[in-house]
């Protein structure tokens, strides 16, 4: 049979991925609306079946996860790109990248969020006994917000969505040393392989504390590694059969359908297997984004979705200032519940409004001053998106 090459755009931005970037984005957001504004509660809910709101509303947990694999094969790809193999990673180099990303934004958030604290403005106040705004900042900015809410419970929703960002960026302070101290891939791999399938057991092993079960290191270390091996495998194999693409993204998406739609039939048979089926599927589609043959079409009228995708990490950041400020004022008007999904499409519009504000006024313009200093050789913008998660 005919084989398909990796097409020459691999490393550009890839609309497969930026698409599943968007709809995961979007779950997230339409989580936290709905644990506010439920459309199970609205007059939708006699014309939508019920998996369908549930699938709507309560996702965004998987959704979280899905970014992980996307991210760990992305900042992989980038690497092996730039590097060649993971064992001669450029330490300096990959720090550097990371932190250009990542800094800006955050330290932006943190310090508008601890405003907001100081000046009493509800929905933003520390107030759970044994927690404290310099904790919380100690926190966030020290990689451990997602251990702190385990130990202490629950911040305010603005800083509450840094747990994820706890993980990955501690997987990414130690993940290129362990590669430089393997020295070898095929001694890298079965070590990524065994994190990777762990993830149901790590779960598991996690059960008596419901917030460090879902916040924990390793589950979602598990989910990034995931997503390292994929990009492994496309170095691997460049080219592919024609159906392979194909193949790959019908059983992904088979997969995220049992476990959006299907998760409560799922979960007496799997458990917190059905975790695994959920990365297991997202690379499903990553991989067959990659290694989509050239020139197919790209889902025309979904230019939108991948706008979401391409603005994720700052969006992920500041949507809950749109979700608690539409909350407030759905409940100051007295809104019906009935009517409440009408809510809906203004904070998702706001959300993407402010967060590509971010992304042209903070993020781009301080990612490129600050790789311009640390890496003075490489170009201004990444050949390829890095995910932050979300």
């Amino acid at each position: 049979m005919e084989r398909t090459p990796v097409h020459q755009h691999a490393y550009a931005r890839n609309a497969g991925i930026d698409l599943l970037r968007g709809l995961s984005i979007l779950l997230v957001v339409l989580h936290h609306l709905g644990l506010r504004i439920p459309l199970k509660k609205t007059s939708l809910a006699a014309i939508l079946p019920k998996n369908l709101m549930s699938a709507i509303n309560f996702n965004g947990y998987e959704a979280v996860f899905i970014f992980f694999v996307i991210s760990g094969f992305l900042i992989t790809s980038n690497t092996l790109r730039r590097d060649g193999a993971l064992v001669s990673i450029d330490l300096r180099a990959f720090f550097a990248r990371r932190f250009s990303r990542i800094a800006p934004c955050l330290l932006l958030l943190v310090s508008v969020l601890s405003l907001l604290h100081l000046l009493g403005v509800p929905d933003y106040v520390i107030s759970r006994e044994g927690q404290s705004l310099p904790r919380a900042i100690v926190a966030a900015l020290g990689v451990h917000l997602n251990w702190y809410e385990g130990m202490t419970g629950y911040l305010p929703g603005g800083w509450d969505v840094l747990w994820s960002l706890s993980i990955e960026e501690v997987f990414y302070l130690g993940f290129p040393i362990v590669c430089l101290l393997a020295r070898r891939t095929w001694v890298l791999v079965p070590m990524l392989v065994v994190l990777a399938v762990s993830l149901p057991w790590s779960r598991a092993a996690l059960a008596d504390n419901e917030i460090w079960q879902e916040k924990a290191y390793l589950p979602g270390m598990a989910a990034i590694a995931t997503g390292v091996l994929g990009a492994l495998l496309v170095q691997r194999w460049r080219t592919v059969r024609r159906g392979t693409a194909s193949a790959l993204g019908i059983a992904g998406g088979v997969g995220l359908y049992l476990v959006m739609f299907e998760g409560r039939l799922l979960w007496p048979l799997m458990h917190n297997g059905y975790m695994l089926l959920l990365t297991g599927s997202a690379l499903c589609l990553v991989l067959a984004s990659a290694w989509a043959p050239a020139g197919r079409a790209t889902w025309r009228g979904l230019d939108w979705l991948r706008s979401w995708g391409r603005l994720s990490y700052e969006i992920y950041l500041t949507h809950m200032f749109v979700v608690f400020g539409v909350v407030r004022m759905y409940k100051a008007m007295g809104s019906d519940i009935a009517h409440g999904y009408l809510w809906y499409l203004p904070a998702l519009l706001l959300c993407w409004v402010l967060g590509k504000a971010v992304e042209r006024y903070v993020s781009t313009p301080s990612e490129r001053w600050l790789r311009s200093r640390m890496l003075p050789t490489t170009v201004s913008a990444p050949v390829m998106a890095e995910a932050a998660t979300p």
